[in-house]
């Protein structure tokens, strides 16, 4: 498993915040191919918890569950005390989820600074009609909304790029405008699929150092789907690990890092600690 990646440490021990998303026995099938076979898991508020596991363990299908894009055969979701097993996505973002994905969705030829304010059409309230007969309350949103859009370019340090086009930024800082682009949505979990693909070393170093910002200044809560054992071992808090779609082993980074199922899951074997007798 890799070095770390320079970021600091992630906080002692498991957070002392109420249980915000909590999954119970999940089940998700495709035809004969059981993607996601009873997996349960809890993170609590301000926790950045980590999902892992090789190629193909159902790390992705589980956070389309979480966020609504898919719905599970068996199980229960529950986000904030709600129930959201069988909400659509957009009812699940309005209560205060929001994600990013493992293939960049940005639009392209508009600015990073437009892009970012598609973060916060949740949360508009005017429309034509009522912008028209009140004006005065379509300034008083649009400000609300740009003030809240500006704290996170400041957050991020995308203030140099807030105009360029978003296609002719390098990977690593369209990754980032993906996430200030979920953080403008002032969301209370952040679902993260991927969010370093393609980076190279001191791409994922800020990265990492902007999730970790998102939970310590925002007060967001992170779930985290990261094939980067560097970054999982340096900012996670809990890790949970699927293989095949099993839950094979939940702990701490460390705890992780030696479980001889997670191991065996990555490498096929176990580790060597010794001589054989």
């Amino acid at each position: 498993m890799a070095a770390g990646t320079g970021a600091a440490p992630a906080t002692a021990g498991v957070p002392a915040g109420d249980v915000i998303l909590n999954c119970t026995s999940l089940v998700r099938r495709f035809g004969g191919l059981t993607a996601v076979d009873r997996v349960s898991l809890s993170l609590r508020e301000g926790e950045i918890l980590a999902v892992i596991g090789p190629n193909g363990s159902g790390k992705t299908t589980l956070i389309n569950l979480i966020t609504g894009f898919y719905k599970p055969q068996e199980g229960r979701i529950v986000f904030a005390g709600q129930d959201i097993t069988r909400l659509r996505p957009h009812t699940i973002a309005r209560l205060g989820v929001a994600r990013t994905f493992q293939n960049l969705a940005l639009f392209s030829g508009m600015s990073v600074l437009d892009n970012i304010l598609l973060g916060r059409h949740i949360h508009m309230r005017s429309n034509l009609l009522s912008t028209a007969l009140y004006w005065w309350w379509g300034v008083h949103e649009e400000e609300r909304h740009r003030r809240a859009v500006e704290e996170v370019i400041d957050l991020l340090q995308l203030e140099a790029v807030r105009h360029e086009p978003v296609e002719l930024l390098p990977i690593g800082v369209r990754r980032r405008v993906e996430l200030a682009r979920a953080l403008a949505a002032r969301p209370r979990l952040l679902v993260l699929d991927e969010p370093m693909a393609g980076m190279n070393q001191e791409e994922k170093e800020y990265m990492a150092r902007f999730i970790l910002d998102a939970r310590d200044e925002l007060g967001t809560s992170v779930l985290l789907i990261e094939h980067h054992m560097d970054v999982v071992m340096d900012i996670s808090d809990r890790v949970v690990v699927l293989n095949y779609g099993v839950q094979i082993a939940e702990g701490l980074p460390q705890e992780i890092m030696n479980h001889p199922a997670v191991i065996a899951a990555y490498l096929g074997e176990r580790r060597f600690d010794g001589p054989r007798h």
